[in-house]
Order: C-alpha cells, then sequence, then structure tokens
C-alpha cells in the first residue's frame, strides 16, 4: 500500500476492520484489496440513501464484515441442505472459510472491473507464458519428465463465427468454429447467456461434470474436482462480462474441499494469493495479485515425489500477461 492509500484508511478504521473481519488477517491475507471493497460498498450505500432515505447506515467495518460473514454462510447453509447437486456428502470437506472470504472479494472486484467493448466479428486476444509438464518412458522402463513450452497468443472470435487463431513459437494455427459454442468452447457471446446466480451457474456447470466425470464414468477426476477446473480453465482461457466473471467466483467458493495458499509465484515470476483445490496428490492453483485481486494465472503442484518431480513442482503452470479486444487476428490490442 503506498502512503496515498494508506492515508485514505484512518488508524481506528484499519483497526476496526482488523477486529470485525471475520476469519481474515493482514498477516494470513498479504492483499490490499479491501480498498476496492470499501469502495465498492460506498458507492452501494450512496445508491441504497437515494432510493431508500431513511435506512440507518451501518459503519463500514461492520458492513465488511456482514459481507464476509454472509458469505461464509451461504456456504455453510448450502452443505447443511446438501450442496448443489454436486453430490457432496455431509461430511465432505467443507471450503475453507478464509478462501471462501478471497473468493467473495475476488468477486466485487471483478464486478465493479469495466466491460470489455465488443462487436461482432472482432476477436478476444489473450497472451499466455508458461509451461506443461509430459512424460516419456526411457530404457529400462523408468519415466521422465519434461517441460512443454504453452506460451501462446490467442484470438478467439467474440461470436465464434471466425474460430480461433492460435500463435505459438512453433507457427500459427487456425481453428474453424468446431460446432456451437459451450462451457468447454466458449465465446464471448455465450457467456453473455450464462446465469449470473452463482447457485445456478453452478447447477449448469454440475450438469456437465456429473454427465462426463460422475458415477459409473469411468473417470477418476469426479465432479467436484472437474467443476473446479472447468471453472478455472474458463475464466483463464477468455475474458468474461464482469457480471458473470463475479459469479463464477462465487460458485467456486461452493465447491467441497476449496483452500487458500497465501504465498504463489505465477509463471512469470510474480507473486500472488491462490485458491486452490487438492485432488490426488496434486493441488490446483488459482493465483491472484494482492492488490488488485486481478487473476493473474494458474498452476498444479505436486504434494508428494512422484515421477512428475519433487514435492512442490509445478507441473503446468501458466500465467496471463495480457489480454484485449483485436478486430482480426494476429492483431495487437491498442495499448
Amino acid at each position: 500500500m503506498n502512503a496515498a492509500d494508506d492515508a485514505r484508511i484512518a488508524p481506528s478504521e484499519r483497526d476496526e476492520l482488523r477486529r470485525r473481519l471475520p476469519g481474515l488477517s493482514d498477516a494470513e491475507l498479504p492483499f490490499r484489496g479491501h480498498l476496492l471493497i470499501k469502495e465498492h460498498l460506498m458507492r452501494e450505500a450512496a445508491r441504497g440513501e437515494q432510493t431508500a432515505p431513511r435506512r440507518s447506515r451501518r459503519p463500514l467495518a461492520l458492513s465488511l464484515a456482514a459481507a464476509a460473514a454472509a458469505a461464509a454462510c451461504a456456504v455453510a447453509v448450502a452443505f447443511a441442505l446438501g450442496g448443489h447437486g454436486s453430490g457432496a456428502r455431509p461430511d465432505a470437506a467443507r471450503p475453507e472459510p478464509a478462501a471462501v472470504q478471497l473468493l467473495d472479494r475476488v468477486a466485487l472486484a471483478a464486478a465493479t472491473a469495466p466491460a470489455p467493448a465488443v462487436r461482432d466479428g472482432q476477436f478476444m486476444y489473450t497472451k499466455t507464458v508458461g509451461h506443461s509438464t509430459s512424460l516419456t518412458e526411457v530404457r529400462g522402463g523408468g519415466m521422465e519428465a519434461a517441460p512443454t513450452d504453452e506460451s501462446a497468443e490467442r484470438w478467439l472470435s467474440v461470436d465464434g463465427s471466425a474460430g480461433m487463431v492460435v500463435r505459438t513459437a512453433t507457427g500459427t494455427d487456425r481453428h474453424p468454429p468446431e460446432g456451437p459454442p459451450s462451457l468447454n468452447g466458449p465465446t464471448y457471446r455465450f457467456l453473455e447467456t450464462l446465469p449470473t446466480d452463482p447457485d445456478k451457474l453452478l447447477e449448469l456447470i454440475y450438469e456437465d461434470t456429473r454427465l462426463n466425470h460422475g458415477s459409473g464414468s469411468g473417470s477418476t477426476t469426479g465432479p467436484d474436482q472437474q467443476a473446479f477446473v472447468a471453472i478455472g480453465d474458463l475464466l483463464r482461457s477468455i475474458e468474461a462480462p464482469p457480471g458473470l466473471s463475479a459469479a463464477l467466483y462465487r460458485a467456486a467458493a461452493r465447491i467441497p474441499g476449496v483452500v487458500l495458499v497465501p504465498e504463489v509465484e505465477d509463471a512469470a515470476g510474480r507473486t500472488g494469493v491462490a485458491v486452490a483445490r487438492v485432488h490426488n496428490g496434486e493441488r490446483t492453483e488459482w493465483i491472484f495479485d494482492k492488490e488488485s485481486l486481478r487473476l493473474l494465472g494458474a498452476r498444479t503442484v505436486v504434494l508428494k515425489d512422484n515421477a512428475w518431480g519433487k514435492a512442490g513442482t509445478a507441473v503446468t503452470s501458466v500465467a496471463i500477461v495480457a489480454r484485449g479486444v483485436t478486430d482480426r487476428p494476429e492483431q495487437l490490442p491498442r495499448s
């Protein structure tokens, strides 16, 4: 936090925020996104005063605490009622409160971000850097792990009519449209049609994950883990409308087993805070900037020594380094 930011919050207010905000402290969440939340709540309070002048005003700290508590309570109630059709058992690992509260703050920041100005015929541009890991059998029957460059630039048709163009270090590939858009192959126009109610959105995602990764499917991933992965893929692969981005983050906060990782480095060397889920000895992480709460990227880390690497090795790590809108493929967005 710079001096100007610090001056905007009086010492007494900082102390009150720390005291009343449930479940988190500055040490536990080393980012400063509360400024974004404060501004959002102040705008909401101002609008509320215009439409309901008799409603009493509560201190900001109380409102912030109530918002965080409400997010955690909503998840608890959902589990008490049997989850969101995910097949979650009553004894399933509930989302960690700190992760739920971080996702709520990320959702607030996403909801107040400006929507990209797009027209049909244009392209959503995303530039990423990173790697994945592949296993190759070697002489003697052992396995050798080798990194594969996953850095790329992608131009995805806004309305799906022109498919996608992908440029990597090895060349440029053009992918024509492959049927109607879906959760696994979205366009910006498709994302605009999805519900922004987190419960309805999560149920839609679970319909797909139960079908392809539920009981009898033969999948070892399971619907909960696949729902987390699917939401992460949506958020990383294309910039979504602000309302939908916020709903996706709040939907993720309802998935069993979601946890917080306080200190993570992305593929571009940037340090952030992560929300993650552990499955079969691997931790899938979404990494956020500690101050702006912007999504930086994602990675998967092995938690035990195995053929993929030593414990703590990032077997995949992809960072988002640029996004924008262009009029044609292979054109860069205006800065």
